[in-house]
């Protein structure tokens, strides 16, 4: 049985989730003397990253990094790395370290060591992993068609970060696999609208990718939900 937060609207929502993952890394700072975070891109956040980043604690403390990244340009309209600067690394949150995924490198698989590297210098387990869900059931980039779903998916894995192609989506991408994100204290699935609260009721018995969140019972999960 998965926790559910539902809200009467998105701005309500916005303003709690916001509240509750500045909460989970000051915790992680008080405990640890320092903290952090993994968030995904999309439409979805992008009013809660502006709010998070007005909230006060130790962001010099705070390293965030992606659950996945498109292979573009940083600056390209479709880079999760531009979503989040620009709606998340300001205010008081522009003091946090980011670590981003994308490289120099023409193909994302020969990018996977360096970006490993990069992530074995954060503190870990990540204080929280926030989760969106696309309308086929993926969730970061496991796409239902990626040939090499499978390894994504695999809890027994050895590999915090793979390379994919969604096929059913533009770009090759850059994922945390499963074992990446279970690594975390708390996995936050941030989701609005009816249509993917079905997605999300009806996971397991399609096998959406979701499906690997919901089921397991290794990191405390909360779907956070409003119309």
């Amino acid at each position: 049985m998965n926790k559910w937060r539902q809200f009467p609207d998105t701005a309500e929502l916005d303003r709690e989730l916001a509240q509750q993952i500045a909460a989970q890394l000051a915790a992680d700072i008080d405990r640890h003397n320092r903290a952090s975070l993994a968030v995904s891109g999309g439409s979805t956040p992008k009013h809660m990253f502006q709010l998070l980043s007005q909230c006060q604690l130790d962001w010099s403390k705070v390293w965030i990094t992606l659950v996945d990244e498109r292979w573009v340009a940083a600056d390209s309209q479709d880079s999760n790395e531009r979503l989040v600067r620009d709606n998340l690394l300001r205010n008081q949150a522009g003091n946090a370290h980011f670590v981003g995924l994308k490289t120099s490198a023409d193909d994302a698989n020969n990018s996977l060591a360096e970006v490993a590297q990069r992530l074995s210098k954060m503190p870990q387990p990540f204080a929280a992993t926030i989760l969106g869900m696309g309308g086929d059931g993926h969730t970061a980039s496991w796409f239902p068609q990626a040939t090499n779903l499978g390894d994504l998916l695999n809890v027994s894995g050895t590999v915090q970060i793979a390379a994919t192609d969604p096929v059913t989506a533009p770009h090759q991408r850059l994922t945390l696999t499963l074992p990446a994100v279970l690594n975390s204290r708390h996995i936050i699935v941030h989701i609005t609208g009816d249509e993917k609260k079905l997605i999300i009721e009806r996971a397991r018995q399609n096998h959406y990718p979701i499906a690997a969140i919901l089921e397991q019972n290794t990191t405390p999960s909360t779907i956070w939900w409003a119309p």
